[in-house]
């Protein structure tokens, strides 16, 4: 699904995870997603009614740090969502792609999109209306995939919300932790080049003015000859 030119992920224990699902076949993880739409449809099934104007559409759903994506078909009698390692661009009206946590973060209303569009941490292709329609659908169902999957569980919710929380805390601060670390490594890198890509710029000016200089020069030793 990754595309030419595309930015490539943050580093990210996310990002990590997707490396170690790369031989996993999508076939293996599709009952995970099978009941993930059947926990929003008995929690939240305004938003599929919602997107009744839209159930022929089938939005991509591309999170860039795993090895796969989603399609998305909100038809509200029968909707699917699909795990699929490679998407024809042409077999889906519009695609949202950006990072996992980017985009759960969406999902829950936690971040503005608008914003995220703007600072290109999300990327919108295709049909924007249907996209549009889907991010209106989703605002204000109060969406919280871990108190969702908590009820979902009756008496174990509890302890498995304890456990599960824990670990995004843990996951969220290793995110931080991988990125100062990045940022520890690259910096040095990133100022060399800076340092080198300033320098041939002063090269090519003295290169151009030096150029210029021998111009009359050789124009008076034509005309002297």
């Amino acid at each position: 699904m990754r595309q030419a030119g595309q930015a490539a992920p943050p580093f990210s224990p996310v990002l990590l995870l997707g490396l170690a699902l790369e031989p996993v076949r999508p076939s293996l993880l599709q009952p995970v997603f099978d009941a993930m739409l059947n926990l929003v449809r008995r929690r939240h099934p305004d938003i599929l009614e919602r997107m009744a104007a839209y159930a022929d559409a089938v939005i991509c759903i591309d999170p860039t740090d795993l090895p796969f994506a989603l399609l998305l078909e909100p038809d509200p009698a029968a909707p699917r969502l699909t795990v699929r390692r490679d998407v024809d661009p042409a077999e889906v009206s519009a695609t949202v792609r950006g990072p996992l946590e980017t985009l759960i973060a969406l999902a829950e209303g936690r971040v503005d999109g608008d914003a995220l569009f703007f600072s290109r941490q999300l990327v919108v292709e295709g049909d924007t209306e249907v996209v549009v329609a889907l991010r209106n659908a989703v605002d204000g169902a109060g969406i919280d995939l871990l108190e969702d999957m908590a009820t979902a569980l009756g008496p174990f919710g509890r302890p498995v919300r304890a456990v599960a929380g824990a670990a995004l805390g843990l996951l969220s601060r290793l995110r931080r932790d991988a990125e100062t670390l990045r940022q520890a490594v690259i910096a040095p890198a990133v100022q060399g080049a800076e340092i080198q890509s300033a320098r041939l710029t002063e090269l090519e000016a003295e290169v151009k003015a030096l150029r210029r200089a021998a111009r009359p020069a050789r124009t008076a030793r034509g005309q002297t000859a």
